[in-house]
């Protein structure tokens, strides 16, 4: 509990500044979404100077550079598709994109040339590293004490890692990922199916209770801190197809039942342009009325809440404020660059104090934690001093207490309590 501050001495104008980024600093983050695996699951994690280059960031990048055909590049080898997106992004031009300098930030983490004409001595540093000290090494450069997977009970390598009893792990907290159920469910019902539960292609019958029965089970072993599940911006709730049933009569009830969040991702616009894989997602803007039918209808329930369209932002804002059991989290995808990070992350902070979360890395590759939450620290810091310091020219002392408080909700407390950690340890 915080001393009352007029007990404590207030900082002066001045000394906001590296009060706050002190505090960021020394705060060990919890990344509250990624795409990282813990290291009982094996190969399923990414890691390392080919993994970083061929992220499909980087690579929706080299088709802009460079005259390569699609199909030609998936031809090449991940080493070969490495190498060319260095030689185009970092060698013959400057990596100043976002996802470019990010590489380049990785390397300078390490020691490791940002500038070399090949990357020789970058191969050789990360097979030479131990993957699970690899991992502490990186969570301590990153600033993070824990990460939250994305975990796929459908996924055809994942599931069976689990059902063998993956090891669990502290720095890694499980998520029940939806999508392959929610979103694709003719493709995969009969997997399900073939795991011994009564389900059918329309979800007729016992399916929506085999469905909950399969989270329940899947839940019991992974542990997961929430389910999620990413969403189009055509999403509607409620409607007559199969996903806003499962999602009404299965997944919600599971969740409350559980006693634990669901997160919805929403705004994605998924293969606008095939050619390009996974790189070939886009965004658009979402009606967010189904959000509110969620909230309104399921008080009972916690939702997490991303969304990717920048349009769909104030409206979000609007939401949280009326409706405690939604938690705002992150600048997802597109989003997460810092002119359109400082721009979300100040509403927000008018709109809601500090009672949302405000970044997730999103990493599919380790090492690009240390970059991503460096630019965090980095982008907020300036936001929050702002803050106070405009509260200080209005007459309201701040304390050191406070700023510390502050930044301990935005990226630990808000998770920890609205995903029920802290009732867990």
């Amino acid at each position: 509990m915080l001393t009352e501050p007029a007990l404590l001495p207030s900082l002066a104008p001045q000394d906001l500044p590296s009060a706050v980024e002190e505090e960021l600093a020394a705060l060990p983050f919890i990344d509250v979404h990624t795409h990282l695996f813990m290291p009982s699951l094996g190969g399923l994690g990414l890691w390392g100077i080919d993994e970083l280059l061929t992220y499909h960031y980087l690579e929706a990048e080299l088709f802009r550079s460079n005259p390569i055909a699609p199909d030609r590049y998936w031809k090449l080898s991940k080493r070969e598709q490495a190498d060319l997106i260095w030689k185009t992004l970092f060698v013959e031009n400057a990596p100043v994109s976002e996802a470019t300098r990010g590489v380049a930030a990785v390397l300078k983490a390490f020691g490791l040339p940002t500038d070399a004409s090949d990357l020789r001595d970058a191969r050789a540093f990360f097979t030479a590293q131990d993957p699970e000290q690899h991992i502490r090494r990186v969570f301590e450069l990153a600033g993070i004490s824990e990460a939250v997977m994305t975990n796929d009970p459908l996924d055809p390598q994942e599931a069976p890692l689990w059902e063998r009893g993956a090891n669990p792990d502290p720095q890694f907290h499980a998520v029940l990922r939806l999508d392959r159920i929610l979103n694709k469910w003719q493709e995969h019902w009969s997997v399900l199916q073939s795991k011994g539960y009564s389900v059918d292609a329309d979800a007729t019958g016992n399916s929506v209770a085999e469905v909950r029965r399969f989270l329940t089970s899947w839940s019991a072993r992974m542990k997961p801190v929430y389910m999620a599940v990413s969403l189009p911006d055509t999403f509607q709730f409620p409607d007559d197809g199969v996903r806003a049933r499962l999602l009404a009569e299965a997944v919600v009830p599971a969740c409350r039942e559980l006693g634990i969040p669901l997160s919805l991702m929403i705004g994605v616009r998924y293969q606008v342009n095939p050619a390009l894989r996974l790189a070939g997602d886009a965004v658009g803007k979402a009606d967010l009325r189904a959000l509110e039918r969620l909230a309104v209808g399921y008080p009972d329930n916690r939702f997490l809440v991303s969304v990717l369209s920048r349009e769909n932002q104030h409206e979000l804002c609007v939401y949280a404020r009326k409706f405690r059991n939604l938690m705002p989290f992150g600048c997802w995808w597109f989003l997460n660059n810092p002119s359109i990070v400082e721009e979300i992350t100040r509403e927000r902070l008018e709109m809601l104090g500090v009672s949302f979360i405000p970044q997730h890395s999103d990493a599919r590759v380790l090492e690009q934690v240390i970059y991503k939450w460096r630019n965090t620290r980095r982008t907020l810091g300036p936001i929050l001093t702002r803050a106070y310091q405009l509260l200080t020219e209005d007459g309201r002392r701040v304390t050191r207490a406070e700023v510390r408080s502050d930044v301990t909700r935005l990226f630990r407390s808000n998770f920890e309590r609205f995903a029920g950690l802290r009732s867990r340890s």
